[in-house]
């Protein structure tokens, strides 16, 4: 009788519906010019036991002017993660709204989180949604595909409860036709390249970002980036360059200044560029689609204050300038960066016949991976085996650095005092000083024992054939001279043919 008597008296009642994983919310909002009563009305159903994640395809009939949804929903839990939403044939997306609600039930509470993919239709037919799998949450969900019939355009349906209860402050509550304006967004999208100009093997850091300023006051969002960015890096990436990708996998804002004014930068993609030839480099200008809401007019309490649409930012092309290598003997194979030397020795002294290790380690930044051994020759004075290697790359803070290792062994057969620096030597191009430089050790070894030198030859002897070519004549003979044992052999034989002949011609 209360809320009766209220309905008559006061200018404005509102019946809400919720739908919630444990019941239904019935609000009821009575509104006067100087109370707002709510009722909540919850009225429990079995909702337990369902499965804590759950994806839902929209209904099998639209409308041409409706929209057709999927949603993906985490009950209980934080909605973490979640792949990219299925490409449709005959619906265009419109990107992606997130919603949550907690309810309590007899003392129990369960929340839910939802992502919403939004798709508008293309035009009018039956279209099929195929059967798709995503990982939510780390867990790969399947779905059953099924057709969806899209017809005319269907007329909005007037709210019934609205032409009950009309009032002068149905503008708080979003009543009638919302107006929507597009702000001017405050946004680029930047290609930036550390260096201008390098030498051929000079690396250089190229990063694409999206920079939004700090009084931007245009609503905006990634919208299938993943896909978008397959397309980019196909333009983006230089044909003759050795590449080192950062792999950003979480794009987060960072604070930056920019001539003084504050943005918000996005990193989408970093990667170090080294040029393998002295063709310039050419970055062209690429395209990134960002969902961008207009804002309504004049905004309500209940009502929808935004909507969204698309709108493509452009990064400006960029031109690389590649220079050859200063002339050099070992110019086309020297690798180019800032390096030192780290080395280290088993033992400075040593005995002929027993090996011993030697590391060798390259440190710097530049392309790690580039780097080659350094040439190393037997002698007479040491054996010297094929190095193992090992290399570790680092990639943070827009550079690469690391190191490169080689261990060696070798085994000294003549004793004496032997620099290393005479044979382990590594030479580079500095581009910072613009100069060619080597690296060599600074170890000396002391070698002790008795000489392996005629061990060496001995297991070198190659055997008796071998040892008859010290007697053997090494003087040159005419191969036209005369042979009495050829003469003599064709007498025999001319002899042999007119004794044949006798016989055949007596008989």
């Amino acid at each position: 009788m209360k809320i009766q008597k209220q309905l008559k008296n006061e200018k404005k009642a509102l019946l809400l519906c919720t739908a919630t994983s444990c019941g239904t919310i019935f609000i009821m909002i009575f509104s006067s010019k100087t109370t707002l009563i709510i009722y909540l009305l919850l009225f429990a159903t079995s909702g337990y036991g369902q499965n804590p994640i759950q994806i839902a395809l929209g209904p099998d009939e639209i409308g041409e002017n409706q929209s057709w949804t999927i949603i993906v929903t985490v009950n209980n839990d934080r909605l973490k993660s979640y792949e990219n939403f299925p490409d449709i044939d005959g619906f265009r997306k419109r990107g992606t709204s997130n919603q949550s609600q907690t309810s309590i039930v007899n003392g129990q509470m369960s929340s839910s989180q939802s992502v919403i993919m939004t798709y508008t239709p293309i035009k009018q037919g039956v279209f099929t949604v195929p059967s798709f799998k995503m990982k939510v949450n780390d867990q790969i969900i399947s779905v059953t595909g099924k057709k969806v019939k899209v017809g005319p355009a269907v007329q909005a349906q007037r709210d019934p409860f609205r032409s009950m209860f009309d009032d002068p402050t149905d503008g708080f509550f979003g009543k009638g036709e919302t107006e929507f304006i597009d702000v001017k967004e405050d946004a680029i999208l930047a290609l930036i390249t550390s260096k201008s100009e390098v030498y051929v093997g000079e690396g250089f850091t190229t990063t694409l970002s999206f920079l939004v300023a700090d009084n931007n006051r245009a609503p905006m969002q990634f919208h299938e980036l993943g896909k978008q960015l397959s397309e980019i890096l196909k333009k983006l990436k230089p044909a003759n360059c050795w590449e080192e990708n950062f792999n950003i996998e979480n794009i987060e804002g960072e604070p930056i200044d920019i001539n003084g004014k504050g943005y918000t930068q996005y990193k989408i993609y970093q990667a170090a560029f080294y040029p393998l030839n002295a063709q310039p480099l050419l970055f062209p200008s690429v395209g990134l689609e960002m969902i961008k809401f207009k804002v309504a007019k004049n905004p309500s309490f209940f009502g929808q204050n935004r909507q969204e649409d698309f709108k493509t930012f452009y990064s400006r092309p960029i031109t690389v300038k590649v220079k050859e290598l200063p002339p050099h003997p070992l110019r086309n194979s020297v690798a180019v960066g800032d390096y030192q030397l780290a080395e280290q020795l088993s033992a400075t002294t040593a005995k002929t016949g027993e090996s011993m290790g030697y590391e060798f380690r390259i440190i710097g930044e530049g392309n790690i991976t580039a780097i080659e051994k350094p040439i190393v020759q037997n002698d007479a004075t040491f054996d010297f085996y094929e190095p193992n290697m090992k290399q570790n790359i680092k990639r943070e803070g827009g550079r690469v650095s690391g190191n490169k290792t080689y261990n060696y062994f070798m085994i000294p057969k003549e004793p004496g005092e032997y620099k290393l620096g005479d044979y382990f030597q590594w030479v580079f191009f500095n581009p910072n000083s613009k100069k060619y430089d080597t690296l060599q050790s600074n170890y000396t070894l002391l070698v002790q024992g008795e000489s392996h030198k005629n061990q060496f030859i001995e297991s070198t002897d190659l055997g008796s054939f071998y040892d008859r070519l010290d007697a053997s004549a090494n003087q040159l003979q005419q191969a036209n001279s005369f042979d009495w044992m050829k003469v003599s052999l064709n007498f025999f034989i001319l002899l042999m043919l007119a004794g044949s002949a006798y016989l055949v011609f007596k008989k």
